[in-house]
C-alpha cells in the first residue's frame, strides 16, 4: 500500500506527498465543500485509502534496469550440392580418413558433413614403397601411390561397418589408369547402399595415351568424365588437378561433360631432395605437396572455377582452421575438403566443425551457406 504523509492544511484541497521506494510525487485532491473547515477528519480518511499510481515512478541511472542483450541468431551450418544436404561444409578428404571407419574411436563421425573414403580401383594396389611421406616446412610431400584394398573388398567389407553408423554420408573416391577401369569400379559401386555420391580423380595417368594424366588434357578429362557419368547412378564430383595451365578450362570441360560438382585442388607435383646424401626424399622421386603451403594458391584457383562453372565447388589444400574454411566460402566454395592436417591431428576434422560453429557465433552468422561467393571487392 502507497501511503500518503501528512503535509499541509488548506481551505479546498488537500497537497499530499505519496512516497514510494525510490522517489517521492505529490498528488492534489480537492477537498468535498461540506468537509471545508474540517480539515482534520478529511486528512484522516486519506490515510486509509490505498492510492493506486497511474503513471511509473521516474527511472534513475540507479535503479533502471539493464536493457535486455539480443542473442545470437539461429545458427543453421547446413550446405548442399549436387542434391545432398550436409549438416556443415566439413567433409573429411580422400587418402587422409583411411576409408572412415577406422576413425570411429577417436572422432565422432556423425558431427562431420561427410568423409570421402579412401581413393578405390577395380583391383587391389600395393601402393609405392617408402619413403613415401616427408614433412616440409609449411605441409608435406607423399607418393602414397594410391593403395587401396580395392573396390571389391570396400563394398563388402568396409561399406557395411559404414553403414551401421546413423547420420554419416559416405562419398567413395574413384580412380583408374584407363576409362574401362573407372567405368568399371563406379559399376561395382553403384550396387553398394550407403554412398552418397562419387569423387572421381583424374589426377591419375592414362596408360593408353603415354602416361598423361586425364585431369590435364581437356579431351581426355571430358572422356572419362562422360563415361563415370553414363555408369554412375548417384552424384559425381569430379576432383581436378591443379597442374595445369588453366583450372577454369578444366573446370568447364568436366562441367560441360557431365560433372555435378567440381572439388579441388589436388595436390601439386613437387619434389624434396636430401643434400647429406643427395638422394630425393621419397623413393617416387616426386610426390603430391600439401598442406599450408598451398593454401593461397588454392584459394584463388577456387575463385577462379567459381566464376567459370555453374555448378558447386567444394574446396580444400591447405584447410587448418575456422578461418580458412571462411576464406574458402568467400571465394565461391560451397564446401571444403579437409585433409593434410589430419594427419598432424586425427581428431582435426571434428574440432574443426566446432571451431566453425564458434566462428559463426562471434560473428553472428545465421546462415552459413550465404557467405559462399561473398567476398567483397571495391
Amino acid at each position: 500500500m502507497l501511503r500518503p504523509t501528512r503535509d499541509i492544511s488548506c481551505s479546498q484541497a488537500l497537497l499530499c506527498r505519496v512516497q514510494t521506494q525510490n522517489t517521492v510525487r505529490s498528488c492534489e485532491f480537492q477537498a468535498p465543500s461540506d468537509q471545508v473547515g474540517n480539515i482534520d477528519d478529511y486528512q484522516k480518511t486519506l490515510y486509509d485509502r490505498t492510492y493506486v499510481m497511474t503513471t511509473k515512478p521516474q527511472m534513475t541511472e540507479n535503479t533502471r534496469p539493464p536493457k535486455a542483450r539480443r542473442g545470437p541468431p539461429p545458427l543453421d551450418m547446413s550446405v548442399s550440392f549436387a542434391g545432398i544436404t550436409l549438416k556443415n561444409p566439413v567433409i573429411a578428404a580422400a587418402g587422409t580418413f583411411g576409408y572412415g571407419i577406422e576413425f570411429e574411436d577417436i572422432v565422432a563421425l556423425d558431427k562431420l558433413g561427410a568423409l570421402v573414403c579412401k581413393g578405390l580401383s577395380r583391383e587391389p594396389m600395393p601402393g609405392n614403397p617408402p619413403p613415401r611421406l616427408f614433412e616440409t616446412a609449411a605441409g608435406m610431400l607423399n607418393a602414397i601411390g594410391l593403395q587401396n584394398i580395392g573396390v571389391r573388398a570396400f563394398v563388402e567389407d568396409k561399406l557395411p561397418l559404414l553403414r551401421k553408423m546413423k547420420d554419416v554420408t559416405v562419398i567413395a573416391n574413384v580412380f583408374g589408369n584407363t576409362t574401362e577401369e573407372y567405368e568399371e569400379t563406379i559399376h561395382i559401386l553403384n550396387d553398394g547402399e550407403g554412398i552418397a555420391a562419387y569423387e572421381l580423380n583424374v589426377s591419375c595417368p592414362n596408360t593408353k595415351h603415354g602416361g598423361i594424366a586425364f585431369g590435364q588434357a581437356p579431351a581426355l578429362l571430358s572422356e572419362v568424365v562422360a563415361c563415370a557419368k553414363n555408369t554412375a547412378n548417384r552424384p559425381l564430383i569430379v576432383k581436378l588437378s591443379p597442374n595445369v595451365t588453366s583450372i577454369a578450362h578444366m573446370a568447364r570441360a568436366a562441367e560441360d561433360a557431365g560433372a555435378d560438382a567440381i572439388s579441388l585442388v589436388n595436390t601439386f607435383l613437387a619434389m624434396a631432395i636430401d643434400p647429406e646424401t643427395r638422394r630425393p626424399r621419397i623413393s617416387n622421386i616426386t610426390a603430391g605437396l600439401s598442406g599450408p603451403a598451398i593454401k593461397p594458391i588454392a584459394v584463388r584457383m577456387v575463385y577462379e572455377v567459381a566464376h567459370a562453372v555453374r555448378i558447386p565447388v567444394i574446396g580444400m589444400g591447405g584447410i587448418s582452421t575456422a578461418e580458412d574454411i571462411i576464406e574458402f566460402m568467400l571465394a565461391g566454395a560451397t564446401a571444403v575438403e579437409v585433409g593434410t592436417v589430419n594427419f598432424w591431428d586425427p581428431c582435426a576434422s571434428e574440432k574443426l566443425v566446432n571451431t566453425l560453429e564458434r566462428w559463426c557465433l562471434e560473428h553472428r552468422v545465421g546462415n552459413l551457406c550465404e557467405l559462399t561467393g561473398g567476398m567483397i571487392t571495391g
